[in-house]
């Protein structure tokens, strides 16, 4: 570019900027400007080096959207000033942290939603997209700002589009149609939804748009003269009443005239109400009802309404705020005709929404009146009634409070239940990524797996070949879906210890001269007090069931007396009431606190709590941990009295529990000797590794590894192996 070119766009950003605080609908104070000032100079520097498609300065875009917010839609000096800034942090080095540095909190949040929604992925199927755009732009945001800057910015888009492809074009208008005019009419942005709805039609059918544009064109004296006519018809009513009014006439929207020719599949000129006349009339607060009732009757004197097509939005406004007389009546030459009959103030409405309405409410509390309107806003988007007039004219936006949205770290927006974890992220992409998970991150952080997400994380999972579900998993899912995906994995690992456990168990025994077949079977789950010959094996195959144990069953099973004895016991029938030994086998140990530590407790008296219960632990003065039921009589006025007192506590089953130890290796260095350490551990099905520490000194070296296993029996098969291995001289439990 030339410098004189160089020195026109520079003039023609300043004559933009002037433009912008000259328009502005809320008057603006010295330190709104002050704002509005530090945050175009921020955005100018931000895109100095970018250009838009039609060749023009990048920084125009954002200045006109900053016009629409400030004028069209009347915003404060906080939106006007994130207007100016919404691209900043996604197409420029700036970042969110220099945000909030130079302006603060609320533009920081503000501007960070508007980036993520940008980076929301597009390229997927259009209505799912859309629908879950939707939903996302309700939950995500506590600030409906987000929303209303989002509008903004696709209406000076739609206005620009001409240098785009044709297919992004089609594209982008179609997305305008599903989302933004409905979240545009929602906010009672009328205006701007119409001016949506035309454009977005432009594009999607451009020959239909352009006959219709060219009909209205060639019509638009005829229509002129129409409106004059109808207007001639009330005038002297009017004048004669003493009213000061005005009447303005339109014809509707290209978009609305479409709706109908499809809806009744009838031509343009078929097409019985694309006329609408407002009746705009000055009023104080005190007689505007009265005076609006007063239009209606002159106007229906003259004219026949349609009965079913009165809408009374003055006794009960919109839940945006709009208040109007809507009636339709037959014209002159027999055709309809809208008739909106409307204050100057409540035209006001109409135009700005409630940025109008609370200027009316507040006068110069201008503050008060922005975060009442945004806080009103928030739950006229929230809630889904308003009146059933409203319910069936606008399309429905749902806020689906049980859900939340997340992105992945592509941009692909995932929806998951409330309270929903990382760890069910990661299932929620794929059964083969949380199975093979090793570890989050939420917005760049890495966290436990257990952390709950909030709507408008970017969760990025990371995985491991070696990784695989264990038991402590199931305290971090919350999901049906992950919880039975590591349920099903937790109980095919254990199938296979079981199997290895079964070939254990028969050495074993034939040692002891005893043969495992299903007698034998049965007779060991019942001296074991346990359910299943699955359980049995498996705790064989963990070593919980080691040589001591076999030992004592082989002496019962030596001495016949105890043989027939137990057989007895066996064909009793069971008591009809709880069997705590079959709760037992499941559930027999008891943990406190977050970290499950195995304390000294007694079970209380008045609820008498079994294993499998929902518990918590008391902190008795003199008797140590006392264990109550959680719907224990007594739980309600302990909680609230003692609640510094109360433990958490649950049972859980120990064969599933694991510990962490710590083991010391010495010996000589060599290659490979790490790795070959490492590899003998991660074979191992029942050993995982939380730190490794090894250190190398003159041709020796020192070891410290944590292990998490199930029992001492594994960690001696472990350290045994580990001997083993060529170069190591010591393996020794610290």
């Amino acid at each position: 570019m030339t410098e004189a070119a160089i020195e026109k766009e520079n003039k023609e950003i300043a004559k933009q900027y002037k433009e912008l605080l000259r328009i502005s609908y809320q008057t603006l104070t010295d330190e709104d400007k002050k704002l509005i000032r530090t945050a175009f100079d921020v955005a100018v520097d931000a895109h100095k080096d970018q250009r838009r498609k039609s060749g023009e300065a990048y920084i125009f875009h954002p200045i006109a959207v900053a016009k629409i917010v400030a004028s069209e839609i009347g915003l404060d000096a906080v939106s006007i000033a994130s207007a100016l800034l919404h691209d900043v942090v996604e197409d420029t080095p700036y970042t969110l942290d220099d945000i909030e540095r130079m302006f603060g909190e609320t533009v920081a949040r503000i501007v960070d939603g508007l980036t993520k929604i940008a980076h929301l992925k597009k390229d997927k199927d259009i209505s799912q997209q859309a629908e879950n755009f939707r939903k996302m732009l309700l939950t995500l945001h506590d600030d409906v700002r987000v929303i209303i800057i989002k509008i903004a910015d696709r209406y000076h888009n739609m206005l620009t589009m001409d240098s785009m492809p044709e297919h992004k074009q089609v594209k982008i208008a179609s997305e305008t149609l599903y989302i933004y005019a409905p979240l545009a009419h929602r906010i009672g942005l009328y205006n701007i939804k119409t001016a949506l709805e035309d454009l977005a039609l432009k594009y999607t059918e451009p020959d239909v748009y352009e006959d219709i544009q060219a009909k209205i064109e060639d019509t638009e004296e005829e229509s002129l003269a129409y409106i004059d006519d109808f207007a001639n018809v009330i005038r002297t009513s009017l004048d004669k009443e003493g009213l000061n009014y005005y009447i303005k006439g339109r014809m509707k929207s290209i978009f609305s005239i479409r709706r109908k020719m499809k809806a009744q599949n009838v031509t343009f000129e078929e097409v019985y109400d694309k006329f609408a006349i407002r009746i705009i009339y000055k009023s104080d607060r005190k007689n505007e009802k009265f005076l609006a009732w007063k239009i209606y009757s002159i106007v229906t004197d003259h004219f026949t309404p349609n009965p079913i097509r009165l809408r009374d939005w003055i006794t009960s406004p919109k839940s945006t705020g709009y208040e109007a007389l809507h009636i339709t009546v037959m014209g002159p030459k027999g055709k309809w005709v809208e008739v909106q009959i409307r204050s100057e103030r409540m035209h006001e409405i109409a135009e700005k929404g409630y940025a109008a309405h609370f200027k009316y409410k507040h006068g110069n509390q201008k503050e008060q009146g922005i975060e009442e309107w945004l806080n009103k806003l928030q739950e006229a988007l929230e809630s889904a009634n308003g009146n059933a007039v409203d319910f069936v004219e606008e399309f429905k936006l749902n806020l689906y409070s049980k859900e939340i949205f997340v992105f992945t770290p592509k941009g692909d927006l995932k929806s998951m239940p409330k309270g929903a974890t990382a760890l069910d992220f990661a299932f929620n992409i794929h059964t083969e990524v949380g199975m093979k998970t090793r570890g989050a991150k939420v917005n760049g952080k890495l966290v436990p797996l257990g952390t709950k997400l909030r709507s408008g994380d970017q969760v990025e999972i990371i995985t491991s070949e070696s990784a695989k579900p264990t038991q402590t998993w199931l305290d971090y899912a919350e999901t049906a879906r992950a919880r039975s995906k590591i349920k099903s994995s937790l109980s095919e690992e254990k199938k296979e210890v079981a199997a290895e456990g079964k070939e254990i168990l028969r050495r074993k025994l034939k040692a002891q001269k005893i043969t495992l077949n299903e007698d034998t079977v049965n007779k060991l789950v019942t001296f074991f007090k346990l359910k299943t010959s699955l359980d049995l094996f498996y705790r064989v195959g963990i070593g919980v069931i080691d040589n001591e144990k076999l030992k004592d069953f082989s002496s019962s099973y030596h001495n016949a007396f105890i043989n027939f004895f137990k057989n007895r016991i066996r064909k009793t029938p069971a008591p009809k009431d709880i069997d705590k030994n079959e709760i037992t086998t499941k559930y027999d140990l008891l943990v406190f606190g977050k970290e499950e530590e195995r304390l000294n407790y007694k079970l209380s008296q008045c609820c008498n709590p079994i294993p499998g219960d929902e518990v918590f632990g008391f902190v008795s003065v003199n008797d140590g941990i006392k264990v109550h039921k959680k719907n224990c009589p007594n739980a309600i006025s302990l909680q609230s009295n003692y609640a510094y007192r109360i433990i958490s506590a649950k049972w859980i089953d120990s064969s599933q529990e694991e510990f962490s130890v710590d083991i010391q290796i010495t010996g000589i260095d060599n290659m490979g000797l790490v790795k070959d350490i490492t590899k003998i551990i991660s074979e191992n099905m029942h050993v995982n590794m939380r730190n490794l520490n090894f250190s190398a000194d003159g041709g020796t070296f020192k070891g410290k590894i944590t292990l998490v296993v199930k029992n001492n029996n594994i960690l001696k098969r472990l350290m045994n192996s580990l001997k083993q291995v060529e170069g190591i001289d010591k393996v020794t439990r610290i």
